[in-house]
């Protein structure tokens, strides 16, 4: 099936949301460095404000699934790219008053969920089939790197490092509210007699629960270990000789998001030549990418960081187009973006990984703990034989995503 000149639009301006709030949910990253700088923060207080956000997004996610698809994707998608402006002009307060660091990224978080949810769906329900994966999954990839790539290339180089990435945002945004403003909306909201389920019937389903569930952490778990442990491997030594940290820390982000959007159209092939293709060969590079972890870990070296980085994205990048192929083949409109917010859900919780490491390693080897974690996830490989091959299940009308398409 062919788009249309109006749905090729249409999906490209849906996609822009989820891209200007995917970097309001990352450029953060970076100025983490300067906040502890400037304002003198503890250790202990940036790792909370960093990790307030999921404390938003989890009930955000599982929410706005249900409420998305009940009242429509255009509903909850309105609103969330709001809250993401508000957040991040109260980001801005940091400065003036460092507690507003916690109510904005609180609100981040909020309006990450309501967005990947509903947006995901969105961009999948205008586009043809077998394309609404891997266009959703770049939008968020590449959201989620340039911001931090272009946050901290700005908070290293140019003046007002704490207000003008913040600012960058706000001009993106504007011109994203509108674009996405008036996109049509694909899931008309449901007459009050039908009900929505809170769990989605395939989320309880043998495929799911065996052949997505095992995995589905280490989707976002490769990015928070390239993110978060991988510079932090680096010995004080070294750290200190980059003469951009900030611009560094930066780097690492945008290696390993925008990279996982470049592999998508690889695994959109994978996915589409046999159901275990694409998460086998997405753990396969993630068990490679923890294993190049590891040797940062044991021989410290700034290029090595580098190469793991682009290694971890590209695992990333796999098991995230993979992840949303088999939602949209197991779901039917009504609950489809209920099991794309429990997906991401699960996938969140790989931003655990970097502490429970930590927590894990102690004053033992953080290489020993790493190969452990390879080997943790090749051993989800059988778990995926077991589930099954995942249904694809047709709409009411016969044609899995053809929108219903009403006009604003």
């Amino acid at each position: 099936m062919h788009e249309s000149p109006h749905s090729r639009v249409a999906w490209v301006r849906a996609a822009a949301a989820l891209f200007g709030v995917a970097w309001g949910a990352n450029h953060f990253t970076p100025l983490l460095l300067v906040y502890r700088g400037e304002l003198g923060l503890p250790e202990s207080a940036v790792t909370s404000i960093f990790g307030i956000y999921a404390v938003g997004l989890v009930p955000a996610l599982i929410f706005s699934g249900r409420a998305a698809d009940r009242y429509g994707r255009r509903a909850v998608l309105r609103p969330a790219m709001l809250v993401s402006v508000l957040a991040t002009l109260v980001l801005m307060l940091g400065p003036v008053w460092w507690p507003s660091l916690y109510v904005g990224r609180f609100l981040a978080g909020v309006a990450s969920g309501a967005a990947y949810s509903a947006g995901t769906a969105w961009v999948t329900e205008l586009s043809s089939p077998g394309r609404g994966a891997r266009r959703s999954a770049a939008a968020l990839s590449l959201g989620f790197g340039i911001g931090p790539l272009l946050a901290g290339a700005l908070a290293q180089w140019l003046p007002w490092p704490v207000e003008l990435p913040y600012v960058v945002h706000l001009a993106l945004m504007a011109g994203v509210l509108v674009l996405a403003w008036r996109v049509p909306e694909t899931a008309p909201a449901l007459a009050r007699a039908e009900r929505v389920q809170w769990l989605p019937r395939p989320a309880v389903s043998r495929h799911f629960l065996l052949g997505v569930v095992p995995w589905a952490p280490w989707v976002f778990g490769t990015v928070a270990i390239s993110i978060a442990t991988l510079p932090a491997l680096l010995p004080s030594h070294t750290a200190s000789s980059i003469s951009t940290p900030v611009a560094f820390s930066g780097l690492v982000g945008g290696l390993t998001l925008p990279l996982g959007a470049l592999v998508q159209p690889i695994a959109r092939r994978l996915a589409h030549a046999g159901h275990l293709h694409a998460p086998v060969a997405g753990l396969l590079v993630t068990a490679l990418g923890l294993a190049g972890t590891a040797l940062v870990a044991w021989h410290p070296a700034t290029p090595l960081v580098l190469v793991t980085a682009v290694v971890l994205g590209t695992g990333y990048g796999i098991l995230m187009v993979t992840g949303l192929d088999k939602v949209e083949r197991m779901a039917e409109q009504h609950e489809f973006a209920g099991l794309v917010s429990i997906f991401y859900a699960l996938a969140y919780l790989g931003f655990a990984a970097p502490y429970l490491l930590a927590a894990l390693a102690g004053g033992a080897s953080y290489a020993a703990w790493l190969v452990i974690a390879a080997l943790a996830t090749l051993a989800t490989i059988p778990l995926m034989m077991l589930g099954g091959q995942p249904l694809t299940l047709p709409s009411a009308d016969g044609d899995r995503h053809e929108p219903a398409v009403r006009e604003p």
